[in-house]
């Protein structure tokens, strides 16, 4: 996976609602759950867990969507309706950001893969690591890591 200069903008499709991020994301991610399957259109959606100090809106203001919570807050361009990011409820540490509105796409190949369980049959993934579900609290901070280190 190639590396991107940071910081990068990125933009909901009609370009209306910006975002930034300073940093590079702690993990990437593809999520093969029904509910991401559905809000993407898609097979299944990608994610970049960008940390909360480093994501920021830039233009526009982003509207809930989605599921509207309790655990999960989607955030969508109010006018092209572009799922931009994700907040989930009670991690602080974190931002779920679409890397695919970002102006550098070198860089977002999912190393994990999450919810395989629900995968579509054919849908594969480049990912290191596969989860049925979500990983297990345990795991994450060792794949922080090891995302951190890939070469």
């Amino acid at each position: 996976m190639t590396e991107a200069a940071f910081p990068l903008a990125g933009v909901c499709r009609c370009g209306r609602t910006g975002i930034a991020i300073a940093a590079p994301p702690l993990m990437t991610a593809a999520c093969h759950c029904r509910g991401c399957q559905r809000m993407s259109a898609s097979a299944y959606s990608l994610t970049a867990m960008i940390p909360a100090d480093a994501f920021k809106v830039v233009r526009g203001a982003p509207v809930e969507g989605g599921l509207g919570g309790p655990q999960l807050d989607h955030f969508f361009c109010p006018s092209c309706k572009t799922w931009m990011f994700t907040r989930i409820v009670g991690v602080e540490a974190f931002v779920n950001v679409r890397p695919t509105l970002l102006e550098d796409l070198r860089w977002c190949e999912p190393f994990i893969e999450t919810m395989t369980a629900e995968r579509l049959a054919w849908a594969r993934t480049p990912a290191r690591h596969s989860y049925a579900g979500f990983p297990p609290a345990e795991d994450l901070e060792p794949l922080m890591r090891a995302f951190a280190a890939r070469s």
